[in-house]
């Protein structure tokens, strides 16, 4: 296990380009909204919000003037509209927003938003956060490249996004990776493939608190799938090992788990699978991929001297020189996608996996 990788300073956060907002535009992702970022920070009073145990979070309720609580609430529901209907509130006036969370920590400082039903009390949740072109490049190439779809849209210089429903990566360490509800191989498969898909598209700062692990029940026992929910580190980092879930120390128990039930050659199989399927929804979402790495190749969103480094360590780790050329960090997601079909092609090239 190498030493954690951590960014030397926070990210800043970088403006949504013209041609990144023409594509959001062109994909129904740019919306106009009746709220923004912005408004919300008009808060006049917060109080630290405890978890369901009592213990502090890194979360506060936040308090609006008694004049804009009422036009607020109304507007985070056409907004809430939006994602879930397309816009209709005549099936959401049943629904009121119970809670407005805000946290500090972190790139985005995102508000959370709970949605509460009258008729059963279920809740749902969505987030508003500043508008940062890492961040959407993330959402957009999960979106296209992952297993899993992701709901958000943009207005200027703020960002909706849905809630990813799961168990946080560091809870179910505590409390599921070593229970007997769950089929150890099947555990340690979706670990390999969620650190492969993480590694082509260089997203980075995978720690276990910054991913969900969804449990499905199948007939044959549950199965997994590993979902992030933590997009403001793609592409911005200059070392090759902070796009490697496995090496950080927080995802250790992880690593020795996968050690622990398969074989390398397994490990193996696992990787070529995600690649061909990653490869496969590239070729099903060719235009979109092709305009978003455009806009990608040309937006600066990482300091040179991060691409230069990060260019050099991919160049030596697939042995291709083409990496040298790349002159940004969506180049540089390109080219891994054509070292993945170069991989395919030539099976006896293949890099083995190893989780440390």
């Amino acid at each position: 296990m190498a030493d954690d990788e951590r960014p030397q300073l926070k990210k800043p956060s970088f403006l949504i380009s013209d041609r990144l907002r023409d594509y959001l535009r062109r994909n129904r992702r740019e919306r106009s909204l009746p709220i923004s970022y912005e408004r919300l920070l008009t808060f006049e009073e917060s109080c630290p919000l405890p978890d369901v145990q009592g213990v502090p979070t890194l979360w506060d309720c936040v308090i609006y003037s008694r004049l804009e609580m009422g036009p607020l609430h109304e507007d985070l529901k056409r907004v809430y509209a939006l994602l879930r209907t397309d816009g209709d509130m005549s099936v959401m006036q049943h629904l009121y927003v119970d809670r407005i969370d805000y946290c500090s920590f972190g790139n985005s400082a995102p508000f959370r938003i709970r949605i509460v039903n009258a008729f059963n009390d279920n809740a749902d949740y969505f987030y508003i956060k500043r508008g940062d072109a890492s961040r959407v490049y993330g959402l957009e190439l999960e979106h296209l490249l992952s297993p899993n779809r992701m709901n958000y849209f943009t207005s200027g210089a703020t960002l909706v996004e849905e809630h990813v429903a799961g168990l946080p990566g560091d809870v179910f360490i505590d409390k599921w990776l070593e229970g007997k509800d769950l089929k150890p191989v099947r555990v340690a498969k979706e670990l390999v493939k969620f650190n492969e898909r993480c590694f082509v598209r260089l997203l980075g700062d995978m720690r276990a608190y910054n991913f969900v692990v969804v449990v499905t029940p199948d007939f044959e026992g549950a199965q997994l799938r590993i979902r992030a929910m933590d997009f403001d580190q793609q592409s911005y980092e200059r070392r090759l090992n902070f796009y490697r879930p496995q090496f950080f120390k927080e995802n250790w128990s992880f690593a020795m788990f996968c050690m622990k039930h398969l074989r390398v050659e397994t490990a193996q199989q696992y990787q070529r699978e995600e690649r061909v399927a990653i490869l496969h929804r590239a070729a099903i979402t060719e235009t979109m991929l092709g305009e978003l790495l455009a806009a990608m190749a040309a937006d600066r969103i990482a300091p040179p001297e991060h691409l230069h480094d990060l260019r050099a360590g991919l160049a030596e780790f697939f042995r291709r020189d083409a990496y040298l050329k790349c002159q940004s960090m969506g180049e540089l997601v390109r080219e891994n996608l054509e070292s993945l079909r170069l991989d395919v092609s030539s099976p006896s090239s293949n890099k083995p996996t190893r989780m440390v």
